[in-house]
């Protein structure tokens, strides 16, 4: 199982913007209309994906947290012979977990959504603003750009990556040294 990685950013820019709009409104916004209330309906079909990713780290968080711990207790707490076999079973159990969790967390996110983020929305902005709101997130260049958000990460990543190598590595190792130490374990002789 892994985690991905939150890619909130139009729930985010939604939310600023409501955020933003309330300090900036000085009158209280007007009732709702069924035209308001339709854009924030559609607001929220359009954050559906983000709604969904949101759920699912939510649900996975525990179960990551949890196989972190299990992967430090491993070595101390089973026989060297049997820790990749118990491994296996926990990531199993792990995945389970998350086969079942992930789905109910999203199913009650999506039914909470309308009355929490919608209700944000709806008393936050203005119908003019909600218009804008779902003309930018309908835009072929803001689809076009959610699009390019893994390339863009990945791009960033790797250049990261490579930049920071050389300054990084000696500390991971530095680390998983005095770690080692720490716990009693043989020094691993430096790679050649």
């Amino acid at each position: 199982m892994t985690i991905q990685t939150l890619k909130l950013p139009s729930l985010a820019l939604a939310l600023l913007l409501a955020a933003g709009s309330a300090f900036t409104q000085t009158a209280a916004p007007a009732p709702s209309s069924p035209a308001k209330k339709e854009l924030v309906a559609r607001i929220i079909k359009l954050q559906q994906p983000s709604i969904e990713s949101l759920a699912r780290q939510l649900a996975e968080q525990p179960a990551a947290q949890l196989l972190s711990r299990a992967g430090a207790a491993l070595p101390s707490r089973v026989a060297a012979d049997k820790r990749e076999a118990v491994a296996k079973e926990i990531q199993a159990d792990a995945k389970k977990y998350a086969d079942e969790a992930v789905p109910l967390v999203r199913a009650r996110a999506l039914k909470l959504a309308p009355t929490t983020v919608g209700s944000v929305l709806e008393t936050k902005l203005s119908e003019e603003e909600l218009t804008q709101v779902v003309a930018l997130l309908e835009s072929p260049a803001y689809k076009k750009y959610m699009e390019l958000t893994d390339d863009m990460q990945n791009a960033l990543l790797e250049k990261l990556v490579a930049d920071t190598r050389g300054t990084i590595e000696p500390k991971v190792k530095a680390l998983e040294a005095s770690i080692g130490k720490r716990l009693g374990l043989p020094a691993t002789p430096p790679a050649k």
